[in-house]
């Protein structure tokens, strides 16, 4: 029972939640134009899972968020492992990479759409800006917070620099790129909204803008809570990931735990 324990409480404040919610709604009897009850939410969702309008939004915006952000991760560890093992490129690249993440995305819209279209690809462009940068930067310090006395064993036994840079370096900076891939998911979620909010024809962003014109808030709210939803289980997923193949820290928390002073913080 204890297992199971840390998965309910997260469900007891959500009802919680709700119940306030709703005893709200009711009590100063707010009108559905301005904040629909979690009742009239939940049969917006069911209506648009039986008649199938749901679908073709949800899979539009799942293919964007999961296609930029597998692109924007790739080309983050890459170039992230690139400048960390490279000064050289680091002095040419890192300045530039700056610049692009201190431009706002939303300002580069318009740009994207006239270089690559009104379709899903210049989504997925965009996407793969949004997410790039968090995790290219936690590749880059987790690289090179390596421990340089275990580097300096190694190479005290001639191992080369690209065993260095398997066997020692991204094992351990293997945390900090899973904490990055954790925030790449809610910021790819983001870029393809703001994508579909600028010209689309499908997609929960989409959903929820013309709904907006409609006045239809139990749609925007059931596209909202839609994409609440996408983004926990990524979230979820990518930590289920992390702690499958980054075993050791895991490993290492629960020693350090174990061997805690009872007077020690």
């Amino acid at each position: 029972m204890g297992r199971f324990l840390p998965l309910l409480y997260p469900f007891i404040s959500l009802a919680v939640l709700l119940l306030i919610w709703e005893g709200s709604v009711r009590f100063f009897a707010i009108p559905d134009y301005l904040l629909p009850s979690p009742a009239a939410v939940w049969q917006a969702l069911l209506t648009g899972f039986r008649d199938g309008s749901l679908w073709p939004h949800i899979a539009t915006t799942l293919g964007e968020t999961l296609s930029g952000y597998a692109i924007g991760s790739l080309l983050a560890i890459v170039l992230g492992v690139a400048l960390a093992e490279s000064r050289t490129f680091e002095q040419f690249v890192y300045p530039l990479l700056v610049a692009l993440q201190a431009t706002p995305k939303v300002a580069l819209g318009p740009i994207i759409l006239v270089w690559f279209g009104f379709g899903m690809l210049s989504k997925i462009v965009l996407v793969t800006l949004v997410c790039f940068f968090p995790l290219f930067v936690n590749t880059v310090n987790g690289i090179r917070r390596a421990d340089s006395e275990l580097l300096d064993a190694c190479r005290a036994f001639s191992a080369s620099r690209r065993w260095l840079l398997f066997h020692v370096k991204l094992p351990s900076a293997a945390g900090e790129i899973f904490a990055g891939l954790q925030i790449g998911v809610a910021l790819a979620l983001i870029g393809a909204v703001v994508a579909e909010f600028l010209s689309a024809q499908n997609g929960l962003g989409y959903l929820i803008a013309s709904s907006s014109v409609s006045m239809s808030l139990s749609s925007m709210f059931a596209g909202v809570v839609l994409l609440a939803l996408i983004g926990l289980c990524g979230a979820q997923t990518v930590r289920w990931l992390q702690h499958r193949l980054v075993f050791w820290e895991g490993g290492a928390a629960v020693r350090h735990q174990r061997h805690k002073k009872p007077g020690d913080r």
